[in-house]
């Protein structure tokens, strides 16, 4: 019973709230004002900043965030090391966890049109799919990685896939941190640009893509209902003539 498919969606649930707790009380947003603690620089400091963006995401802190600290802190290269390694190893926990803790629990309630068409489109298609997930990110992060997780998407083009879309947009979030300070030099403009025209047509593949997938899982015409309709007698029309 410990180890049965609703016992270990449980399990995810009570970790999923722990985390969300965690980010409630510790606030590690406070980043952007407070900066890196002073005893850790250089590598390590990137280092350690990656893992604990990879945490900090699994447990629901936004990457938008972490993303503008990771520049603001770091710069714009080491800042993106650290934040696009933290995101792919935020991407994997989430993933490792709704794959051994949720994926057989909820896959019997995935019969919704909607549910059905996304479970559908990153089965089959799950490298490129998720690719345009990330490169127009209208899908929250974490909903992307348990989604991907539950359905049959494999974990190498997941993380492949991850890593690849979110380079723009990472880039952008962290310049933007760097030159937070002079918001009216090139640097910042064009990143603030990016990001909000990525969020433009991030709303307008979302709004398309939703038709789609209605399209798409538009139920057939079920076996049943056709042999309902009355089939023709065949001597409907022989009947006539012959009179």
């Amino acid at each position: 019973m410990l180890l049965s498919p609703k016992a270990r969606l449980t399990y995810l649930a009570v970790i999923l709230l722990s985390a969300g707790a965690s980010v409630l009380l510790f606030e590690p947003q406070r980043l952007l004002s407070a900066g890196w603690p002073p005893q850790l620089s250089g590598a390590g400091a990137v280092l350690v900043f990656g893992l604990a963006y990879g945490v900090c995401t699994a447990a629901l802190v936004p990457r938008p965030i972490l993303n503008l600290a990771a520049g603001a802190l770091f710069g714009t290269q080491a800042g993106f090391a650290a934040a696009l390694g933290g995101t792919v190893l935020g991407a994997g926990l989430s993933f490792a966890l709704g794959r051994a803790l949720g994926q057989e629990a909820l896959r019997p309630y995935v019969r919704g049109r909607w549910l059905r068409a996304a479970d559908g489109q990153l089965s089959r298609h799950g490298f490129r799919s998720m690719l345009a997930i990330r490169l127009f990110p209208g899908m929250p992060f974490v909903v992307a990685n348990y989604a991907a997780a539950v359905s049959r998407m494999r974990c190498l083009p997941f993380l492949l896939a991850t890593a690849l879309g979110s380079v723009p947009n990472t880039v952008a979030y962290v310049v933007a941190g760097s030159r937070a300070t002079s918001p009216t030099s090139p640097a910042f403009l064009i990143s603030t640009g990016f990001i909000v025209v990525s969020a433009l047509v991030a709303a307008v593949v979302g709004w398309r893509k939703r038709h789609r997938l209605a399209g798409v899982a538009a139920p057939a015409a079920a076996p049943g209902q056709e042999s309902k309709r009355e089939p023709v007698p065949a001597t409907a029309g022989t009947g006539a003539s012959g009179g």
